[in-house]
């Protein structure tokens, strides 16, 4: 958690604006409950977590 707190400090410092730090850091987030998932043979979350993200995906363009 620090890691991605330096890295999302790090970012916004060198001038990155905020709308990329927080897309960057948000699927960090994303591959992290993802591998998570699989690696704890939760097939039913899993498919959860990728049905919200093809959702998410295809509302928000």
């Amino acid at each position: 958690m620090i890691t991605v707190l330096a890295l999302g400090s790090a970012l916004f410092v060198a001038g990155t604006p905020l709308r990329t730090v927080f897309t960057l850091l948000g699927g960090l987030g994303a591959i992290s409950a993802g591998t998570l998932a699989a690696a704890g043979g939760g097939r039913r979350l899993l498919t959860a977590f990728a049905e919200t993200l093809a959702r998410s995906a295809a509302g928000g363009r």
